[in-house]
């Protein structure tokens, strides 16, 4: 028996702790232009050089060396440091989840399974202690999806240096989630349904989720004749993927599901992205072939097979990436995400290139987000969201992240992690 006065006593003691944390405060909108000189640019659309970028109004206004500057521009130098992109984190909780354990501070599912008109974003939180943390790591921007059963809902490109949800949302509605049914057969003394009866909810819940669609589909041929007398929200919400403009981000592993999924997104002529994408490896021909993009989220991933190598995880962003795939690397969950530019490092190791490392989380995940024209590479024209590491951003001893911008706005790097730090580290100062 739980004693409910200690509990409670723990509780008010967790979130105590919480409040102590203080999140910096957003950066304010650019006011004047400033020139990063010196530093070995890594603008990802060309080779790594270095160069001077010029950021006037939250854009990238030049690039080169010399450049012509406009009055009462401020100049940083970063001689021997490395700018970057601001990294992108697709697939992620970050602001649903404070606390794991603890429901109060979740809000990251709802509990039926038909939820295609969530829009994710709102429940955002832009104060979560989590964030600035992955910011510290070289994050500007984060893919937040909704979790949950069959249609989960739709994911949003935020920002990750706003006051609210509605100043952090960079794009809405950028594709519509589904967790594909599980198609493995399980197997061992724990397991209480047979082979038969798996394969039967299996079929069960696959005809479910085809039905699913070709409801809202109807609903939408109907919209179009119009002859919807009502509006059913949720059906109301996928027009866009009927119409073509709302990619599908299907969760699935397994091959059998990849291949269902493929099949559902050419019946409806749908873009499909597969998250997950554990085997995808397998597919890697078919998927270059009908143009779908993987978000790989196994970068540490263990065999899942006896007769699989040990580093079979870690080999397939370079096989889909020499398949013609385009891939980006993500760490699902909220806390991982900081984890995720090391997991971008590791991948180096077995195969895959630091160049597509780095378009990973980059261009190749702007791309996939749809905003490739503003955000995934240093060109003229596109958002002034940098950031500057002391050394290799991929790697562990050379990582530091000094300096970020987003659109332009000077972000503040400190978060709780360094807050602790820097106090307990009076108490051996003090001894």
């Amino acid at each position: 028996m739980f004693n409910l006065k200690v509990v409670t006593s723990l509780c008010c003691a967790f979130f105590s702790a919480l409040t102590l944390a203080v999140n910096p405060v957003p950066g304010e909108r650019q006011q004047q232009p400033l020139l990063l000189k010196n530093a070995t640019v890594h603008s990802v659309s060309s080779p790594p050089r270095q160069q001077d970028v010029l950021l006037v109004a939250g854009k990238i206004a030049a690039i080169g060396n010399n450049l012509t500057l406009p009055e009462g521009t401020e100049q940083l130098d970063l001689s021997g440091k490395h700018l970057y992109p601001g990294l992108i984190a697709l697939i992620n909780q970050l602001g649903l989840i404070e606390v794991e354990a603890v429901r109060a501070t979740r809000d990251d599912r709802e509990i039926s399974s038909t939820n295609p008109d969530l829009k994710v974003e709102v429940a955002f939180n832009a104060d979560s202690v989590v964030i600035p943390t992955i910011r510290s790591n070289g994050f500007s921007h984060s893919l937040i999806y909704p979790d949950g059963a069959m249609l989960t809902g739709r994911s949003a490109l935020m920002h990750l240096d706003g006051w609210n949800w509605q100043d952090a949302t960079v794009r809405s509605g950028v594709g519509l989630h589904v967790n594909w049914p599980n198609m493995a057969i399980r197997s061992g003394w724990w397991v209480r349904d047979s082979e038969e009866k798996q394969r039967e909810q299996q079929q069960k819940q696959l005809t479910e989720l085809k039905q699913l669609f070709e409801q809202g589909h109807r609903y939408y041929l109907a919209e179009q004749a119009g002859l919807n007398r009502g509006k059913d929200a949720r059906w109301h919400a996928m027009q866009d993927f009927y119409a073509g403009k709302l990619p599908l981000f299907v969760h699935a592993d397994d091959p059998r599901q990849i291949r269902q999924a493929m099949l559902l997104a050419e019946q409806y002529q749908s873009r499909l992205v597969i998250v997950g994408g554990r085997d995808s490896w397998r597919l890697a021909p078919e998927l270059a072939a009908a143009k779908v993009d993987v978000v790989y989220t196994a970068p540490y991933g263990l065999p899942t097979r006896a007769d699989e190598a040990y580093d079979q995880a870690f080999q397939a962003p370079a096989m889909l990436r020499a398949a013609g795939v385009r891939v980006a690397l993500s760490l699902d969950g909220f806390w991982d995400t900081r984890n995720l530019v090391f997991a971008a490092g590791h991948v180096t190791r077995y195969g895959l290139s630091s160049t597509d490392a780095l378009r990973s989380l980059t261009l190749d995940a702007a791309a996939i987000a749809g905003v490739d024209d503003q955000l995934g590479s240093i060109e003229v024209g596109k958002s002034a969201s940098l950031v500057v590491s002391d050394g290799d951003i991929f790697d562990y001893l050379g990582h530091k992240v000094e300096h970020m911008w987003i659109d332009g706005r000077k972000v503040d790097l400190d978060n709780r992690h360094k807050q602790l730090h820097r106090r307990y580290e009076q108490r051996y100062l003090q001894q």
